[in-house]
């Protein structure tokens, strides 16, 4: 039997996670330094998991609506009002989702049609390409740049869009960069994708973990935005719950609706208990998010020195856990560097190309985990980076 050709091509043609094959690497060996992963090192905050183990202790174990609990979208809508300043109605405007993974596949699957071009700014999270082929989509990146701070500019995006242009998709804060957007730019960008009747997908999962008192605009709340944006957003950074696997889009009736169908069929409804921790975390959670916050950025203002300490240029990021310093000077490829430094120093990281080819001559690391820990590794990289000069 040829196993090979009942693999449908769009599938058997996606490459597997540079991030997962790398760690696959890691896995073998012992007692490594990681500065990959992108998860946070603490724990779900204790009133979050009681709120999950009354849920438990008092049987709601049962389906929800498609959408979610009414109370759960009710408590978004309030707080994307107060933190991001777009109203959404929780009756049919928000949708409930296995993370903000499962909510850009329901929102690409939404409003692709086969060879729809999705552009996406680059280096960016792992699984936009691959989603967009997936939903049979054409994805289309558009580079940005180290001198730009990785930041998406109005006249980069405009010299990409096609009349097969459908769909413009936005991270920022951002993975692997750590880039923010300023309110300037969004409005520049905000007026091509009206002027070329673009959709705009928003992945603000970071949005909470900002820095140096900056400013997070949303490109949602920007005016004749609102009815062409899917708002994506969850509780997985900000408030420690990777594994509870929990998300949500806000958008226009008529993409909830559409986005319901697909979500309805081969989800039916996120998890109930996540869904009772997430009013919990909404609720009650802000001094638990100012907190990581702060360390986050101690963190960040060390590790930042360090590495130009070092003289590998790194942009001090405005956003999310990660830093994504230049190691070209080193004369090491992106994988050289990091499968070298993993060998001989037990220290990992990523390299830049697993987050798209603009991503050569960088590595992504992360600082989502403890100071001691990041100036034993940075220890380290200091003496692989002399080394790799001699």
């Amino acid at each position: 039997m040829t196993f090979n050709k009942h693999i449908a091509n769009h599938i058997r043609d996606i490459p597997k996670s540079g991030i997962r094959e790398f760690f696959d690497i890691v896995a073998q060996e012992k007692e490594v330094i990681s500065l990959g992963v992108g998860e946070p090192d603490f724990d779900t905050p204790w009133h979050i998991r009681e709120a999950a183990i009354y849920s438990l202790e008092h049987g709601r174990t049962h389906y929800t609506s498609n959408l979610g609990l009414p109370e759960l979208r009710a408590s978004i809508c309030k707080y994307v009002q107060k933190h991001f300043h777009v109203g959404y109605d929780p009756r049919t405007e928000v949708i409930i989702t296995v993370g903000v993974s499962e909510a850009i596949d329901l929102a690409l699957r939404a409003v692709l049609n086969p060879g729809d071009e999705v552009l996406y700014h680059e280096p960016c999270y792992v699984s936009y390409s691959p989603s967009v082929v997936m939903a049979h989509g054409k994805a289309v990146a558009v580079p940005t740049r180290a001198e730009d701070q990785f930041r998406l500019t109005a006249e980069a995006l405009a010299a990409h869009i096609t009349p097969r242009s459908k769909v413009l998709m936005l991270n920022f804060p951002c993975n692997p960069t750590g880039a923010t957007q300023t309110r300037a730019e969004l409005e520049k960008i905000a007026r091509l994708c009206i002027d070329h009747d673009l959709i705009v997908l928003t992945d603000e999962i970071y949005s909470e973990l900002t820095y140096d008192n900056a400013e997070h605009v949303s490109i949602a709340s920007l005016p004749g935005m609102r009815e062409r944006c899917v708002f994506l957003h969850g509780f997985s950074k900000a408030f420690a719950m990777t594994g509870w696997r929990i998300g949500y889009a806000c958008a226009p009736g008529w993409l909830t609706d559409a986005m319901m169908k697909i979500h309805q069929y081969a989800i039916l409804c996120a998890n109930t208990t996540s869904q009772d921790a997430a009013i919990e975390a909404l609720e009650h959670g802000a001094h638990g998010v100012d907190s990581m916050r702060r360390e986050y950025e101690h963190r960040r203002n060390y590790i930042v020195r360090a590495f130009n300490d070092l003289g590998l240029s790194c942009h001090k990021p405005v956003g999310a856990f990660y830093i994504f310093p230049n190691i070209s000077s080193t004369g090491l490829t992106s994988r050289e560097f990091s499968l070298g430094l993993l060998e001989k120093k037990k220290v990992a990281c990523v390299p830049g190309p697993a987050f798209g080819a603009s991503g050569e001559g960088f590595v992504r690391c992360c600082y989502a985990t403890s100071l001691d820990q990041i100036k034993v590794a940075m220890d380290r990289i200091g003496e692989f980076v002399a080394e790799s000069k001699k």
